[in-house]
């Protein structure tokens, strides 16, 4: 038991409405090297075919409920209520779908709520649990897409909401800048993706059996944001009012392997263009070890962290709260000082 700190097609259930919302050929999508000026990235990190893959083997793995990524989901949507604002029209990106759909509990007064994914299984498996959530109005479609082409059209919905999904993307700031289009004005970004702290343990435990058993090193564990790029990476976007925030958990688990089969479960393994398909036996048999014999707590459990960043960003708005012109002050810090500091 683990401890917790810390190609389209479209389905739809409820109300039947028009189709208009969506475009349906990749055709139509944005061009992420070009976007508003902004030269997307060509350099290709993740197998997007491998990803899709694993989200098929996540969708038969999944847990009813995980603790982990309920807690992250429960934060991301904690957001929603701190708004005034409303969100009719809901987008909600790769990742953990269901969790998202489960928590909801009816949080920013979304009426309309599309859910994609790259992989069909997990639409379909986010499809069938839709049927248990019947306490709650809302019109849901159901879109087999990639976050990397978004096959939605410029200013139609409200919000969109990624959970543990866009870390995946080999152009993240194309994929955000594609998500800024898709919004209305005065749209809401909110988005948690894992940051570079996450599994560290497990990334020295790989490290260092490797250069016992191997003589050298490969990657075992993608690479991931670090908190200082998520702010910059929302600017490049085009978002207004960034926000970013980090949050931290640690989740115990009873050995190395108990780790890996809830990381498969959650789609979250290795998808590296250029990995190494073998895992010899001996490595993978010194990883667990090392890993143990380094990061065990007294309990017998072995420690991993996952280091969640949450971004929210808005798209432009006449309405929006803005920086004044430089020089329009009516008042200088000499008559501020003069006036406050002779209190002192």
């Amino acid at each position: 038991m683990r401890g917790l700190y810390r190609r389209c097609s479209l389905w739809r259930t409820g109300r039947e409405a028009p189709h208009s919302l969506f475009f349906f050929s990749n055709a139509l999508c944005t061009d992420t090297n070009n976007i508003d000026g902004v030269q997307g990235s060509r350099i290709k990190v993740f197998d997007r075919h491998f990803r899709r893959k694993q989200l098929d083997r996540a969708a038969w793995l999944m847990r009813s409920k995980d603790s982990f990524v309920d807690a992250v989901a429960e934060n991301l949507l904690d957001r929603l209520e701190d708004c005034k604002k409303t969100f009719p029209t809901a987008l909600c990106l790769g990742g953990q779908l269901e969790a998202v759909r489960r928590l909801l509990h009816g949080r920013g007064a979304i009426e309309k709520l599309i859910m994609m994914s790259a992989s069909y299984d997990m639409v379909k498996l986010c499809r069938n649990a839709e049927r248990e959530l019947q306490t709650e109005n809302i019109e849901t479609s159901f879109m087999v897409g990639d976050e990397e082409f978004l096959p939605v059209k410029e200013s139609s919905v409200d919000l969109v909401l990624s959970c543990l999904g866009l870390h995946w993307t080999n152009d993240l700031p194309g994929a955000m800048i594609q998500c800024r289009l898709a919004l209305k004005p005065d749209g809401l970004f909110l988005a948690a993706i894992l940051g570079g702290e996450t599994l560290k343990e497990l990334r020295i435990a790989c490290t260092v059996a490797q250069m016992e058993r191997e003589g050298g090193i490969s990657p075992r564990v993608s690479p991931l944001a670090q908190v200082r790029d998520a702010g910059n990476l929302l600017t490049r976007a085009g978002f207004t009012l960034p926000g970013v925030d980090v949050d931290e958990f640690v989740v115990r688990y009873p050995s190395a392997l108990d780790l890996i089969e809830h990381l498969r479960a959650m789609g979250e393994t290795n998808a590296l263009l250029q990995r190494n398909t073998i895992l010899k036996r001996d490595t993978a048999l010194a990883t667990a070890a090392i890993y143990d014999s380094m990061f065990a707590t007294e309990d017998g459990t072995i420690p991993a962290t996952f280091q969640v960043i949450y971004m929210t960003g808005w798209r432009d708005h006449p309405s929006q709260q803005r920086a004044k012109r430089r020089g329009s002050a009516t008042v200088s810090f000499q008559d501020i000082q003069k006036q406050f500091g002779s209190e002192t």
